[in-house]
């Protein structure tokens, strides 16, 4: 199938679009400072109780127990035979013992093997080498597009990653959903995606660079989307049924993952086409422009110095 969509030419409505998306997502992150988002007990620390019931029960039984005592976003993950490994946020004696009652009460005859406090699995030092990690890869990830393509081309790869990045948090941050440590590997995911997506697009610029016949930049990159349009919405159509899938069928361990992975995963398509390739436009422009003054005010220094020489 052959598109002839202008996407270079609307390049600014696209800006303003992830615009739309994005500062609503910074505004809640600040105002909900210093927790910008809500995080699990993975990154707050908690509970673990540990129960075996003497009768068949299943994980949703346990979690619809748990809340009814305001505790269902906690982990529960089944351990064996009848038993759950239920990591809860912070609990005194006296909620503890509510737990186990409730779930006496409501699902029979348990024992219980198991019920200690527990750090974060995920904390600040983690968390802060994972921020360095991934502004590693993103400055490796530059010098691997500029080898292949042109420092440019990086830029605005990266600046699409950004963008597949603040999207994301800015869903969860204004939504107020919980954050456990799949999001971080859905975030990794996510980059992984884009940049991909992204490359196959700029492949396809430099492939017909080589061609270009009369036509301008703007003309020759939308020619480029366009060609793999076809392969860009076929790649995340089957990437997002097989996330619904796995969102609505997974169960409550893997919702997190496959909602940000949907998120991140519609925002890298759309970055890729709508802002990757216009970016790199912007930033020629710019380059040449400042090229252009540059040698503009070369040629009349040289002037004024021949000038001031004959007199």
């Amino acid at each position: 199938m052959n598109f002839n969509f202008n996407f270079v030419g609307r390049r600014k409505w696209w800006y303003a679009l992830s615009l739309l998306i994005i500062i609503p997502g910074l505004i809640a992150m600040v105002l909900n400072w210093p927790s910008p988002l809500n995080f699990g007990i993975d990154f707050t620390g908690g509970n673990i109780i540990q129960v075996q019931f003497q009768q068949p029960v299943n994980a949703s039984q346990v979690r619809e127990v748990l809340g009814g005592l305001n505790l269902g976003n906690s982990s529960i993950q089944a351990a064996g035979n009848n038993e759950f490994l239920i990591r809860t946020t912070e609990l005194n004696e006296e909620q503890t013992d509510q737990v186990i009652g409730a779930l006496r009460d409501k699902l029979g005859q348990l024992d219980l093997k198991r019920n200690e406090k527990v750090g974060a699995t995920i904390g600040r030092e983690l968390t802060i080498k994972g921020i360095e990690a991934m502004a590693i890869a993103w400055v490796l990830m530059i010098i691997y597009i500029t080898i292949r393509f042109e420092f440019l081309s990086g830029l605005a790869a990266i600046l699409a990653l950004i963008h597949d990045v603040l999207v994301t948090l800015g869903f969860f941050a204004i939504f107020r959903w919980e954050v456990d440590s799949t999001f971080l590997a859905a975030i990794l995911t996510i980059i992984g995606y884009s940049i991909n997506d992204t490359i196959v697009i700029f492949d396809r610029i430099r492939e017909n660079l080589r061609l270009r016949k009369k036509e301008s930049m703007e003309e020759l990159v939308n020619r480029s989307i366009n060609q793999t349009l076809t392969r860009s919405i076929n790649t995340v159509l089957t990437v997002i049924i097989a996330l619904l899938a796995l969102m609505l069928l997974g169960g409550e361990t893997t919702r997190t993952f496959a909602l940000a992975m949907l998120i991140g995963t519609i925002s890298g398509a759309y970055s890729s086409i709508f802002t990757a390739s216009p970016l790199w436009i912007d930033f020629r422009k710019l380059s040449r422009e400042r090229h252009r003054q540059a040698a503009v005010t070369k040629a009349a220094t040289k002037a004024k110095t021949r000038k001031a020489t004959s007199h």
